[in-house]
């Protein structure tokens, strides 16, 4: 088991978060899924990631979570760290996965608590993320408590760093004044993760925070290590250019409307367009979710080539 300081080095600078992909028919292309793993370790993430949303877990059955967490732990064979990740299950299920994910080798356990209709307490998420943490190392994720409100989730993360010993580290998905807070917190007892964009992770930075979710490190390695090398250097001008001349582009391209279509759906679709144009996997998304038809792609396709990074 890894020592709280080991996985806060491996979630220090920026992560590989992993899309699982697939095969046109739906079925998950596990070859694209070690191809992709390869690739971040050797781009220089330190932690291989699955998550409840990067991942798709929204649209695989529990017995495929089981296998792409065995497969991820098997391929990436302790090159990097590795993060599994639940389903906001019920706590009885919480911790049956979390022995699974520790036999098969997890570092860590990102768990995601279910609360329908506000149905959990600071006390009942208490009594969950302890009854996982017996079994395993857990990461919490800040976006179960976005609904709730700062106030609610800064008093639950307070008993949370003060009474359940085996909780090692935090994704932020909540941002602004609240991940300020939270990483004044939390951080010196907890490795801090910044979820998404570089913005918010420059955000938090004085704060307390550790690393980042990186979407630039699956495809272009080299703006997210411009941007970490600013970060480490505290050279904040050179950071905030990597932002203003990558991901505020990226972002703005593949999150404006289009063609009626939601624009989360195509932001979500885009970075998996963007893998298939870097020959890591397929652009599929598992139906109903949309991916990027033909013409679609060969607008990626410019935009990419005009940002210079394809």
């Amino acid at each position: 088991m890894k020592s709280r300081e080991e996985i806060r080095a491996a979630l220090t600078g920026p992560s590989a978060s992993m899309r699982t992909p697939f095969n046109a028919d739906g079925s998950i292309d596990y070859d694209s899924m070690r191809r992709m793993i390869d690739f971040d370790v050797s781009a220089g993430s330190k932690s291989i990631i699955l998550t409840i949303g990067d991942s798709l877990f929204s649209i695989l059955t529990d017995e495929e979570i089981a296998d792409l967490t065995k497969v991820v732990v098997e391929h990436t064979a302790g090159r990097a760290m590795v993060v599994a990740a639940d389903k906001s299950w019920w706590t009885g299920k919480a911790v049956e996965f979390a022995r699974y994910a520790r036999e098969v080798g997890a570092d860590v356990v990102m768990v995601s608590p279910p609360d329908w209709g506000d149905s959990c307490t600071p006390g009942t998420f208490r009594e969950h993320y302890a009854a996982v943490a017996e079994h395993i190392p857990v990461m919490v994720v800040t976006n179960v408590f976005i609904p709730r409100g700062m106030s609610f989730a800064l008093e639950t993360l307070k008993i949370l760093v003060r009474e359940v010993d085996n909780i090692v580290a935090i994704k932020d998905d909540f941002c602004g004044e609240f991940a300020r807070r939270m990483g004044l917190l939390v951080h010196d007892r907890w490795a801090v993760w910044s979820g998404g964009l570089k913005q918010n992770h420059m955000n938090i930075v004085p704060y307390g925070c550790d690393g980042y979710l990186s979407t630039f490190i699956t495809f272009k390695p080299e703006v997210a290590h411009t941007y970490w090398d600013a970060i480490a250097a505290r050279d904040l001008d050179k950071a905030r250019a990597a932002i203003e001349k990558y991901d505020m582009p990226l972002f703005d391209f593949l999150g404006g409307s289009n063609d009626g279509h939601d624009a989360r759906l195509h932001l979500r679709a885009g970075l998996h367009g963007i893998l298939e144009l870097f020959g890591l996997c397929k652009r599929w998304r598992r139906k109903p979710y949309y991916s990027l038809n033909d013409e679609e792609m060969e607008r990626l396709r410019s935009f990419l080539e005009e940002l210079a990074v394809l």
